[in-house]
């Protein structure tokens, strides 16, 4: 199953649906309760705004253990269908990637929590959808910051069709009300194939693309990634008649690394867990002060917050 993580992979076509997401993992065999299909709570009743760290204030972690939480929803997940190849289709808010959007959630998925093992697209997208609805709906948080689909945006995508990736990206960036004021985009990039994550968050508006890798190096590894990105920033604001003042500047910033292979899909979640909650749009080149580095307590604690969210949303 690690080898699959990530990749991209074809789906019975009775599961796929216009305009939706590939779901990047092995082919489920379709068989009895396999098209379960449920409507996120979320989705039904609006929820206010709430700071993250009032979200995770009740939520006991010890490093290197499972929480209570994580324990309950594992102790659900081994009760449920899922762990006879069901499946839970989740209709997430417009205004998470800037259109309708649905994500599909599988036994592998659940097991890349319990086991902390390499994060896939499915559990990525569910993160953010849980920061969208705990920290930023219904606020002004809505404006300075936005979300793309890993799904859309990738390595593997980039190669087989540039053009039809950077035209997506324009789509995404033309969604919003407004990108003359300070704002972030974030995207999710994988290298593709289960392979590694990293974190391109672009302000439109000052022509700057920040780039936070938790392993060395920096955006030249994904040569084509980069020039998608500056070919579709460009395209934008040819669109919106903007004057492109000067070059698009990319940023390499210092942020915390990992110490293992499977933690950099958490690192980046953890990246814009922390930079919405503190409200910057500005990235400093060596990182926050307040997060220098992260330690197992700090990726347990997004674990713990999302088994809480899928708890709460009924998703299992």
């Amino acid at each position: 199953m690690r080898d699959a993580v990530g990749s991209f992979v074809g789906w019975p076509s009775d599961l796929i649906f216009p305009d939706a997401e590939t779901p990047t993992r092995p082919t489920h065999k379709v068989g009895k309760g396999i098209s379960r299909r449920i409507e996120s709570v979320a989705s039904q009743k609006e929820v206010p705004g709430r700071k993250l760290k009032s979200a995770a204030k009740d939520i006991p972690t010890t490093s290197g253990t499972k929480s209570q939480i994580m324990m309950r929803l594992e102790k659900m997940v081994d009760e449920s269908d899922i762990m006879h190849g069901a499946i839970r289709s989740i209709d997430f808010d417009e205004g998470v990637f800037g259109a309708a959007h649905f994500e599909i959630i599988a036994k592998e998925d659940m097991q890349q929590l319990f086991e902390h093992s390499e994060l896939g697209i499915a559990v990525i997208h569910t993160y953010i959808w849980y920061m969208y609805v705990t920290l930023m709906r219904g606020t002004e948080l809505c404006n300075r910051f936005n979300f793309i689909a890993a799904s859309r945006i990738n390595a593997t995508l980039i190669t087989k069709n540039p053009t039809s990736v950077k035209n997506d990206l324009v789509d995404r960036f033309m969604a919003a009300d407004d990108n003359t004021t300070p704002s972030l985009y974030f995207l999710p990039f994988n290298s593709g194939n289960g392979g590694h994550w990293v974190l391109v968050a672009m302000d439109l508006s000052r022509l700057i693309v920040y780039y936070l890798d938790s392993l060395s190096g920096d955006w030249s590894k994904y040569p084509n990634m980069k020039k998608t990105v500056d070919a579709a920033i460009i395209k934008f604001r040819s669109k919106k008649n903007y004057r492109n003042r000067k070059d698009i500047t990319w940023v390499r910033v210092q942020c915390p690394q990992q110490n293992n292979s499977v933690d950099c899909g958490y690192f980046v979640l953890r990246f814009m867990r922390d930079i919405i909650a503190l409200n910057r749009i500005d990235i400093p080149k060596m990182y926050f002060e307040e997060y220098k580095s992260y330690s197992r307590a700090h990726l347990d604690e997004i674990k713990d917050e999302l088994c809480q969210f899928i708890v709460d949303q009924r998703i299992i």
